[in-house]
Parts: C-alpha cells; sequence; structure tokens
C-alpha cells in the first residue's frame, strides 16, 4: 500500500506538471496572437511554477537510495557534558519534530530518557512520512552547539555535543539474523506524564545487541511484548546498517579512503555566541537565521547535503 501510494503521488506530479507546462504554451501562444502583455505575464508566473515544480521533483529523483522510501528512525543521544548536552540534545528533539510537522509526516517518540534537571539523555523517535529516510539519512553524525550556557550563573561560553542516528525503519521482508543467546533483555518502568501503566509496571524494554554493543530501547507501548517487539525491529534495522556500513568500510580500504568517524568529529556547527551561525561542514552551507533552523526549517540543510553526496 505504501508503494502504491508513492506511485499515485510520482503520478499526480508528473500530471501536474504537464499539465503547467501547456497551460504556459497556451498563454504564450494567446499572448502573441492578441499581443496581450498580461497573457505573457500569465505565462511566466506559470513557467516559475513549473520550474518550481520540476525542481522538488528533481530532488526528490536524487532520493534513491534502497530505503529511502521508507520511513525514518532517529536516535537522539547527549554528549559528556551533563545537563548542558541533555538540553542540547533536547533542543535537536525539538528541532527535528517541528521539521517533521512542517513536513506534515506523523511521529511517535518510541523511547525518551529525561535528563538530570533539564533536557534528555537520549529519545528514539519514528518518523512516518513519504521519504522519511531519504530526506534524514545525512543527519547521522555529531551536532555541536556552541552558546552562553543558560546553566551557568557566570555566563560562560559553553560547546556542546549530541549525537543524531537515522536508520530506515525496514520492513518485515528484510532478512536480518539475530541469535536470542547475543541479546540481553532488560526491562523497566516506563517514563513520562500520566497513564495508568506509566511507572507501575515494567513494560519498557531494553534490549542490548553483545557482539556489537548496539542498545535499543522502547516503551511507548503499554504491553512490554510489543515493546519487545518493536524494539527488535529496531535492532534490526541498526543491524542491516551496520551490515551495510562494514560493506562500504571494506570498498573504501580498497579506495585507499578511511572515513574517521568519532564522537569529536561533528558533521554540523550551531553557534549562537558570539556571533550567530548555523554550518554544516559536509556540504558548507550555512545561515544566520540559527533561531529557524532551531525551530524546525531544515529544508535547505538537507537539499544541500543531500545534492552534495550525489
Amino acid at each position: 500500500m505504501r508503494e502504491r501510494a508513492q506511485g499515485v503521488e510520482r503520478l499526480e506530479q508528473f500530471r501536474k506538471l504537464e499539465g503547467l507546462r501547456s497551460d504556459a504554451e497556451a498563454a504564450f501562444e494567446l499572448g502573441r496572437e492578441s499581443g496581450d502583455q498580461e497573457m505573457y505575464a500569465e505565462a511566466e508566473r506559470i513557467v516559475r511554477d513549473l520550474e518550481a515544480g520540476v525542481g522538488a521533483l528533481e530532488f526528490k529523483c536524487k532520493m534513491n537510495g534502497e530505503f529511502d522510501s521508507q520511513f525514518a528512525i532517529i536516535e537522539i543521544n547527549a554528549g559528556s557534558g551533563g545537563t548542558e548536552a541533555q538540553d542540547w540534545a533536547d533542543m535537536l528533539l525539538r528541532m527535528y519534530l517541528r521539521w517533521c510537522e512542517s513536513k506534515g509526516f506523523a511521529t511517535e517518540i518510541m523511547d525518551h530518557q529525561p535528563g538530570e534537571g533539564a533536557g534528555i539523555k537520549s529519545a528514539t523517535v519514528l518518523v512516518e512520512g513519504p521519504y522519511s529516510f531519504g530526506h534524514l539519512r545525512n543527519e547521522s553524525g555529531v551536532h555541536r552547539l556552541v552558546r552562553i550556557s543558560p546553566f551557568d550563573s557566570n555566563a560562560r561560553r559553553h560547546t556542546s555535543f549530541a549525537s543524531v542516528s537515522v536508520t530506515p525503519d525496514i520492513e518485515e521482508e528484510i532478512e536480518v539474523a539475530v541469535n536470542e543467546g547475543d541479546l540481553r533483555v532488560d526491562t523497566y518502568r516506563s517514563s513520562g506524564a500520566g497513564g495508568q501503566h506509566v511507572n507501575k509496571t515494567d513494560s519498557a524494554v531494553r534490549l542490548t545487541h553483545i557482539p556489537t554493543g548496539i542498545v535499543v530501547a522502547c516503551q511507548s507501548e503499554r504491553s512490554q511484548h510489543k515493546n519487545k517487539s518493536r524494539a527488535m525491529k529496531i535492532l534490526k534495522s541498526k543491524l542491516y546498517e551496520l551490515q551495510q556500513e562494514q560493506q562500504r568500510d571494506k570498498m573504501d580500504a580498497l579506495k585507499g579512503q578511511r572515513k574517521k568517524i568519532d564522537f569529536g568529529s561533528q558533521i554540523r556547527n550551531y553557534v549562537l555566541q558570539p556571533y550567530q551561525l548555523v554550518k554544516d561542514l559536509r556540504s558548507n552551507y550555512e545561515t544566520s537565521d540559527v533561531n529557524a533552523v532551531l525551530d524546525g526549517k531544515l529544508d535547505p540543510i538537507i537539499e544541500s547535503c543531500l545534492l552534495k553526496a550525489e
């Protein structure tokens, strides 16, 4: 049904563009025959709409990866730094939720670990929307914030880090072997506001894949069984992505290209003090409208990263 909906959407886009092309030609012909300048202006307006539509479709055509059309799972983890980093992780969570809202994507917070005093230690969000993973896949990495700390009584400038991981919500037909003996299953009480089961039953589930050290958690369902099932699905997605990454690393090694991957190598800087600037270090896109970015206006950055990667 998802593939059908995407096919219908693409067909409708092509039909709309074809209609705009026909309308532009008709307006231009009428303007040429009658000499009416208003018809020429109308033709120009339609052409601008046509160019915008073609650009949007061209951008979507760049999302041609195996799982780009799938839903996405965003995982945010605060770095070292206590309250500062946890507050930054919470700001990133809000940024992505606002972006999803602007795109009309549905979101579900599958796991949420509040910080000590402020912010969050970690959060996992399921994003349901067409090409969610295609849009968000380049958001994976370390995000760095520089600002005057609201938690520092001396108003000193602090640097905080948080990591973002984006994996596709892989369909059930993708086979990833998981040995039950390689799993450690922990249950705990869900955190959050309200609900009969919150903080009363051990319904939340945390899975640790011992060979790789991958940890996933889910507490969005009331049933421990359902939470375990959803956590297992996330784990399989992460294991599949890990296999793909290992394969890419082997190819990079053969080519003599080894990319350094560690917590200190950020992909994007968000500077609030002493000046205001958001800069992506891969595409070199930058903007001084930091507040707009933190409020979810990510499309220009996402597009710059996707086109740069291609």
